[in-house]
């Protein structure tokens, strides 16, 4: 081997990226003086793109090869005169490899509630999380426009950038969808793809590309998922009646499980049970009218009284009907239920007629009801 042929070999650099993390976007690699000698080697690997800066200007974007680097298979370095001295005479450019794979696994949130118009529950506010995917589609528009001329730049870097950019996408779509709250769960892979849809020409500002976005929980405040428990409790327990009556059950059974004075609690918490069943259906019946109660109606006014009453509530007169049976009519005694005589003083209980208008008197009324003559 000639002297010639031992010098140029000492030109020849090695210039290649082994990327030892997950999270690099960007790698300068690191030339001394920024010179690089005609002739040096290249190696750009799968999902590696290999850019050249020569003053201050993108030159060249190597994509995955093995390169020598000369005037020429590099024309727009030769174009801006980097090699104008010839052969063994270095140029100065800076080598910036992009890690183009998928970088997954990314978090993202809802720092805040969002609020939401729900045609359910009214007002509402959300919260979100999931994860999303990335990759950089234009290494000449991340350098631009993100990275810069960092000596490494890592997903880190730009995280909290995304992630506000994708909290507000998915902000606007979760608004315009008007899905309900309760059918948000089975609606999260359209919501997904209408978010990023919406966010793809904003990452490709940035020479990125969102390749997913999931959506793995979308929660309601805890007062909310309170009520809706509560309704579906409800549902499930159907009769409330036979559901007092279970719980009544069961409270007996553990007062008298245990020997340790719980007994009296757990009784009186069973009587207590009790007792709410036996309003729960009185107040049925009330409301039903399985068991209303006769009326007597007022021998003097003829108002309607319950069959419990006394006096009239409207004139005050005694009633004949009360306590079930009727007055006689000279001693005022209680006279029972079929009796043709008083059993006081031995009055017949026969029909009394008025003397202005022989009109039938009730027994124990003072005044006619048709002529209001009072009777003798």
């Amino acid at each position: 081997m000639g002297i010639l042929d031992a010098i140029s070999s000492q030109f020849i650099e090695v210039i290649e990226w082994l990327d030892d993390s997950n999270d690099t976007l960007l790698y300068r690699f690191p030339v001394r003086g920024q010179e690089i000698k005609d002739g040096a080697q290249l190696t750009v690997r799968d999902s590696q793109v290999a850019v050249f800066l020569f003053q201050g200007q993108i030159a060249d974007v190597f994509h995955p090869g093995l390169y020598t680097v000369d005037g020429g298979n590099t024309p727009i370095l030769s174009k801006l005169g980097a090699w104008k001295f010839g052969f063994n005479s270095p140029i100065k450019a800076e080598v910036y490899f992009v890690n183009t794979k998928l970088f997954t696994d990314l978090k993202w949130g809802t720092p805040n509630p969002v609020m939401m118009r729900d045609t359910d529950f009214g007002m509402v506010r959300l919260r979100a999380f999931g994860i999303y995917t990335v990759r950089v589609s234009d290494p000449r528009a991340f350098i631009k426009e993100v990275a810069g001329t960092q000596a490494r730049f890592a997903t880190e870097d730009i995280e909290g950038q995304l992630k506000r950019t994708l909290v507000s996408g998915f902000s606007d779509a979760l608004a315009e969808s008007k899905i309900p709250a309760l059918d948000l769960a089975s609606n999260y892979e359209e919501l997904s793809n209408q978010t990023r849809n919406r966010l793809s020409q904003e990452f490709n500002s940035f020479g990125l590309q969102l390749a997913k976005f999931i959506i793995e929980n979308i929660s309601l405040p805890p007062e909310v998922e309170t009520a809706m428990d509560r309704r579906t409790s409800m549902g499930i327990i159907g009769d409330s009646d036979r559901y007092t009556q279970y719980q009544a059950a069961d409270a007996m059974r553990e007062a008298a499980q245990n020997p340790s004075g719980g007994a009296g609690m757990g009784a009186g918490l069973g009587a207590g049970f009790a007792m709410g069943n036996s309003m729960v259906t009185a107040l049925k019946n009330a409301t039903t009218g399985k068991e209303k109660l006769p009326a007597a109606d007022c021998s003097n006014c003829g108002f309607e009284n319950i069959a419990s009453a006394n006096f009239c509530i409207d004139c005050g007169t005694k009633l004949h009907a009360a306590l079930g049976g009727l007055l006689c009519r000279k001693c005022g005694s209680q006279l029972q239920a079929g009796a043709k005589f008083c059993a006081e003083c031995g009055t017949g209980v026969t029909p009394e007629k008025c003397s202005t208008c022989q009109a039938e008197v009730a027994t124990g009324a003072k005044f006619c009801k048709d002529c209001g003559a009072r009777v003798q």
